[in-house]
């Protein structure tokens, strides 16, 4: 199956949309069944002793980052060990709730959500952080695109976790489906457009910059997932 990017019905839609509300909350479950609360929890345990002994906080950045839950069940996941973050979330519109901010500010991650482009933002000058997050974000973008974005990307932090749809049949088939756990019609659409635009083999890690200073990890995950791991050499 060849890659194919087409729009998301959710993009574009205003956030406070019946339907664009809906279909977050299909998102939410959705990423409880790929399990993506689960794949990135490991990857970001995996490596968090690592990253705490350069930098104290954590520094970190979630690419796409929609109403920013995912990011605060992954904290909340983390939070038993005391741990103090400065937390960016990126998304182009700001849906970030009060409540989701008081619910960081408890656990003592400082969150500032910024409503903006990804390359206009990845553009501007800053420090690099300690690691940057994309759930079912990459996708969305060309090969073309996807590689400016990376390149971007590597340029501004150590760590590059990413979790994406897999594009394969049995996924296409499993998101034809999502009408028997009564997602909606914009789900319903946005989740094939994803499968189709989604990865296979090593296929982000030829988009990464091709240079020694990186330690990639790239493959399959669960069912229907894909996931990337870029890491900074010492």
């Amino acid at each position: 199956m060849c890659r194919l990017v087409e729009p998301e019905l959710l993009d574009d839609l205003p956030p406070a949309d019946p339907q664009a509300v809906e279909s977050r909350a299909d998102l939410r479950r959705l990423n409880s069944i790929m399990g993506h609360d689960d794949l990135l929890w490991r990857a970001f345990h995996h490596h968090l002793d690592e990253v705490l002994s350069r930098s104290r906080p954590l520094r970190l950045v979630e690419l796409g980052a929609g109403d920013g839950t995912l990011l605060l069940r992954l904290a909340r996941r983390v939070s038993p060990s005391g741990l103090a973050a400065r937390v960016t979330l990126l998304d182009r519109q700001n849906i970030v709730s009060p409540e989701t901010r008081r619910a960081f500010a408890a656990l003592n991650w400082s969150l500032e959500s910024v409503a903006n482009d990804v390359f206009a933002w990845l553009e501007q000058p800053f420090p690099a952080v300690d690691m940057m997050i994309a759930n079912l974000f990459l996708h969305h973008f060309s090969d073309e695109l996807l590689k400016a974005l990376l390149r971007l990307a590597a340029a501004r932090t150590n760590l590059f976790i990413a979790c994406e749809p897999r594009r394969s049949s049995f996924a296409l088939t499993a998101s034809r489906l999502l009408h028997l756990i009564r997602c909606n019609v914009i789900t319903r659409h946005d989740a094939v457009v994803s499968v189709r635009a989604g990865f296979v083999g090593r296929e982000l890690s030829a988009l990464w910059p091709g240079d020694n200073q990186w330690q990639l990890s790239e493959q399959s995950a669960g069912w229907f997932s894909h996931c990337f791991v870029a890491k900074k050499n010492e």
